[in-house]
């Protein structure tokens, strides 16, 4: 799972800002097709279902063309679109209330870790990372592959740092715990 990099230049990023800005929609086309694989791909890290991540990417690219103004080409412009996504992810999951409870959680767990048979026999990260809740799986992602502070992620995710890291440490603990699992059966 690789991280994401600036898709454009600075200069040709900051070049078709200023086009945009002016009502150039070639180049606010240029900026869809040069991020939007990297943001589908970040969005679908983000959701449950490939639906899901088109729907955050269109409306990721509906925001930035109603805030490219607001971009004032300090950073990339990459952190910024990807900013916009993350927000439009984590909104899509409060929207949808897909929220699941720690009970919900434990007894699932306790169904899965009783039907042991069932699981393949190896468990890769991918399939573990499918097995956390949506808001979980973000967290972990933001945190470990994107890079972001736990008071980032509690500001993006309207909650407090402390949230961000329980979720991190009890992600962890279960992503140990299935790939543990996987690996001894």
């Amino acid at each position: 799972m690789a991280v994401m990099s600036e898709s454009l230049p600075l200069a040709e990023a900051r070049s078709l800002v200023a086009r945009a800005k002016a009502g150039d929609f070639g180049a606010l086309e240029h900026l869809y097709r040069a991020y939007e694989r990297s943001v589908y791909t970040f969005a679908r890290r983000l959701t449950k279902t490939a639906e899901d991540a088109e729907d955050v990417l269109q409306e990721t690219f509906l925001e930035v063309c109603r805030s490219i103004a607001t971009w004032r080409g300090e950073g990339s412009l990459w952190g910024w679109i990807r900013t916009i996504a993350a927000s439009k992810a984590l909104m899509r999951y409060r929207r949808e209330k897909v929220r699941e409870t720690e009970e919900l959680d434990a007894a699932l767990e306790g169904r899965i870790g009783a039907r042991g048979e069932d699981l393949p026999l190896r468990l890769d990260l991918e399939q573990a990372l499918e097995r956390l809740s949506e808001r979980t799986r973000a967290v972990v992602w933001l945190h470990d592959v994107e890079g972001y502070t736990h008071e980032e992620i509690a500001e993006l995710m309207g909650m407090t740092t402390s949230f961000s890291k329980s979720q991190l440490a009890r992600a962890h603990q279960k992503l140990r715990r299935w790939l543990g699992e996987g690996a001894s059966a």
